[in-house]
């Protein structure tokens, strides 16, 4: 693990998505986002196992969900559209790289937001995105 002295937190990290990978894989930036058609030039990850189901639960595919238990191998900051625009201090444990992750672990079992929160929120980034307001700083 990448020497972070200015990141209090160690981990375990998560990654949601719907992409099928294999321990040992390795996500990295520059491929398109989970959520808007552009290449991200960061890999976005969680400390938290809720954040990651969100990840899973919104990516844009009809794959099946999953959620990947991942080391990072560079450094990493905290990720400035949580917190600095939404979440203050980073309660949300929410981070991004420019440097890949490593796929160490797949969660076999985990809950999934009910369809009323997963139907909320899909509605809420809409609003979002039709106000010109749903927007990733990368």
């Amino acid at each position: 693990m990448a020497d972070n002295k200015n990141i209090l937190d160690p981990g375990p990290f998560f990654h949601g998505t719907k992409a099928k990978l294999e321990i040992g894989d390795l996500l990295e930036p520059l491929h398109f986002s989970n959520y808007q058609d552009k290449k991200s030039n960061h890999i976005y990850f969680t400390a938290t196992l809720d954040a990651a189901k969100w990840g899973a639960e919104l990516a844009r595919s009809n794959s099946k969900e999953r959620i990947y238990i991942v080391e990072p191998l560079g450094d990493f900051e905290n990720d400035p559209n949580l917190t600095d625009k939404r979440f203050p201090g980073n309660p949300k444990r929410s981070y991004r790289s420019t440097s890949p992750l490593k796929i160490i672990a797949e969660l076999g079992s985990w809950e999934r937001h009910s369809d009323e929160q997963i139907n909320h929120m899909v509605t809420s980034l809409q609003k979002l995105s039709e106000e010109g307001k749903n927007v990733i700083y990368d």
